[in-house]
């Protein structure tokens, strides 16, 4: 038995709203929410990054862990804006959550699935017994060229995921995962430059419902699983459109994905956007029911996980702050202060 024995979150206080964005590049504030269904969406104050909100996401995690930092024996962050070009977050990380300094570990990059990259990582090493405890990072201060309709989308979040295997203490257990990867250069950022690019369209078919559908029905198959067993389903939001659509193509009804659909509030969260999704359905999860959730990285690829909750998470939970907390706990700015955070005009 392999699971979480701890989890957190956070996100930033600042937002602004879509129509703000809106209002200054002159675009209509109905069509750009109908398009992405996004009403607003976070931003990292001035002095936050990816490293600090993951220190915050894992402090949550280890609130709700109840466990010995010094136990944690692999750390894994993924994000696409770690806070340096050349030297890790997980360093950062370890020493102000008191990690002992014998952990292994490594920032990961895999566009937004690199988050689901790390707790596969994490599950490797508990599994193996080369780590007692291993925490599983997603950090992201998502970035778009101001000028692309996408800037709307892009938020700011952390969670963090504890994993162990003492039956004990796992509040919700792993039940697989599945991976589904192939070179679809749909979105990139090369070296020195400070935005991405994507195909646009075909960011779509050929890469967001190609992998996320295949890796989920595999892992499905592999485990005789029908869409009727599945009580909550997270997928990986880009806007909320698609999330919609791969979960009626899959076979879910609408109300399955509600308790992870979250995107509206805080935008597409990169590295952590399916994880902030799981945070928040763990925060409402009861025992025995089963969560499905599928990341999508473009470039591209897609990990998919069975996840079974356990009694555990009744004691758990209110240790920690709520994904939803965060998410009631806000304050808008104008445009000017949102370029002045993100650091988008010079």
């Amino acid at each position: 038995m392999i699971g979480i024995v701890g989890y957190g979150s956070y996100i930033p206080l600042y937002r602004i709203k879509t129509e703000e964005i809106a209002r200054v590049w002159k675009r209509n504030p109905d069509d750009v929410i109908q398009n992405s269904m996004m009403e607003e969406k976070s931003l990292p104050a001035i002095d936050e990054d990816t490293a600090t909100m993951a220190v915050e996401s894992s402090i949550n995690a280890l609130k709700r862990a109840k466990i010995n930092p010094k136990d944690i024996g692999a750390i894994y962050c993924g994000s696409e804006t770690h806070a340096y070009a050349v030297k890790p977050d997980i360093s950062l990380i370890g020493e102000a959550i008191g990690a002992a300094p014998n952990f292994t570990g490594a920032d990961l990059e895999f566009a937004c699935k690199a988050g689901t990259a790390a707790m596969q990582a994490c599950m490797g090493f508990v599994k193996a017994d080369y780590a007692k405890y291993g925490l599983a990072v997603g950090s992201d201060t998502a970035r778009y060229n101001l000028e692309n309709v996408t800037d709307h989308n892009m938020g700011a979040g952390a969670a963090s995921f504890i994993i162990g295997k003492k039956e004990n203490e796992i509040l919700a257990e792993i039940e697989g995962t599945f991976s589904y990867t192939t070179d679809t250069p749909d979105f990139w950022r090369r070296e020195g430059e400070k935005y991405p690019k994507h195909t646009e369209r075909f960011t779509g078919k050929p890469a967001y419902f190609k992998h996320t559908i295949a890796a989920t029905q595999n892992l499905m198959e592999n485990l005789g699983l029908k869409p009727s067993d599945i009580d909550h389903a997270i997928f990986h939001t880009p806007n909320g459109k698609f999330v919609i659509k791969a979960a009626k193509f899959l076979g879910f009804k609408k109300e399955v994905i509600k308790s992870g659909f979250i995107v509206n509030k805080v935008g597409n969260v990169f590295s952590a956007a399916t994880l902030l999704g799981l945070s928040a359905t763990l925060d409402k999860a009861k025992p025995g029911e089963r969560i499905l959730m599928t990341s999508f990285g473009s470039g591209a690829g897609s990990d998919s996980f069975s996840i079974k909750v356990t009694d555990k998470i009744k004691d758990k939970v209110n240790l920690a702050k709520t994904t939803q907390e965060y998410l009631n706990n806000k304050k808008y700015v104008d445009y000017a202060t949102y370029c002045k955070f993100t650091g988008r005009l010079k």
